[in-house]
């Protein structure tokens, strides 16, 4: 059913390892090159694979984002809700397609990987010295890749093997001392290196509660747990693509959080000041040339301009009070008339009392 995609995954590893044994100068399939070479061809499988899927990984992040974007109104919509589930799931599910997220998305890149391991396991388990050509691989290329060993152990060995197969691959290494210390030393950091990477994905996907904050748990010590229980029956090139995996997604979510930290975490707050621009205080400060502009303080006196139109002159009085501060608008007044009868004839004789009486000192 699925040799489809054995042969699919042979081909991959078939092309990286002829580039490696052709830079290595085709080393004999028992010379330490040549297994060297079969386990970069697995490195980099995992990195074709990765580049390939690193599209879905980008909106695996951005539908998380959205999800923690959502969160306080999806506590008002608890509230409102209450007790009453399926009211509750459906307001949800219009918020999600009204906003664009979908929930689906967080699962897209891990999908894809759970067949490809799959396909992986089954090409690597079932190669030994005396198999023929599998999944499109030539029988002498079978008989390479099955014979090809890292720091003395075969990649198609394990730490626990049975039949067959472990009576053709002890003939070829005299018994299991370099095979399970590869094995011991490749699970280790398997377990310790999908620890990590599970604490970096907690860190991305922000802080939870309730359920959540148990599933998020689970996954951090369960998931290495269940590897150090199961690595032993893994073959040793299935050991290199797990620990290579792992590595690989530390490097890319390492990358994302610099990039795109949660939202409200100190990272995002801390980026968010970083990118906002700095204002130049000499941007602030006048041109050259241009008068800066001050307040004044108010004066204690008010002051009143009366203009009279007379031979085109105009005529200014400050109305200051003795004492008082109050200004004797009538004697402006006659002061003003004087001055005009003045300008347009002979003066009037002066009548009882001081000839300047009424009138102000002009400025």
């Amino acid at each position: 059913m699925l040799d489809w995609l054995y042969t699919a995954i042979s081909f991959v590893m078939q092309a990286w390892h002829a580039l490696w044994a052709g830079i290595f100068g085709n080393p004999s399939p028992e010379s330490g090159l040549a297994g060297l070479a079969w386990a970069l061809a697995i490195v980099f499988l995992v990195v074709t694979i990765r580049l390939i899927l690193f599209p879905l990984f980008v909106k695996q992040v951005k539908s998380q984002r959205a999800m923690q974007e959502l969160q306080p109104e999806i506590a008002k919509l608890k509230k409102q809700y209450g007790s009453d589930r399926q009211g509750m799931s459906q307001a949800m599910m219009a918020l999600q397609k009204e906003r664009g997220v979908n929930p689906l998305a967080g699962c897209l890149p891990i999908l894809p990987q759970i067949p490809i391991f799959i396909s992986l396991f089954h090409v690597l388990r079932r190669l030994e010295p005396s198999s023929k050509g599998l999944y499109g691989w030539s029988d002498s290329l079978t008989h390479d890749a099955a014979v090809a060993k890292l720091f003395g152990a075969p990649i198609s060995s394990s730490f626990n093997m049975v039949g067959s197969k472990q009576a053709a691959i002890l003939a070829l290494t005299g018994g299991y001392t370099s095979i399970r210390t590869v094995a011991l030393v490749l699970i280790a950091i398997m377990c310790v290196t999908t620890f990590f990477t599970q604490k970096q994905i907690a860190k991305r996907s922000g802080p939870v509660e309730g359920q959540a904050a148990t599933v998020q748990k689970l996954m951090l010590y369960g998931m290495p747990l269940s590897l150090l229980v199961s690595g032993f029956f893994f073959p040793i090139g299935v050991l290199i693509y797990w620990v290579t995996n792992n590595a690989w997604t530390f490097g890319q979510q390492y990358f994302i959080l610099r990039k795109m930290p949660p939202p409200g975490s100190p990272d995002a707050k801390a980026k968010a000041a970083a990118d906002k621009p700095a204002v130049d205080p000499r941007s602030l400060a006048p041109k050259p040339g241009a008068k800066p502009v001050r307040t004044k303080p108010g004066r204690a006196a008010t002051q009143v301009q009366d203009a009279v139109n007379g031979n085109g002159q105009q005529s200014t009085g400050d109305l200051t009070g003795n004492g008082s501060g109050a200004a004797d608008t009538t004697g402006a007044s006659d002061a003003a008339a004087s001055d005009v009868s003045g300008a347009s004839g002979p003066s009037a004789p002066a009548g009882p009392g001081p000839a300047n009486k009424g009138k102000r000192k002009r400025r």
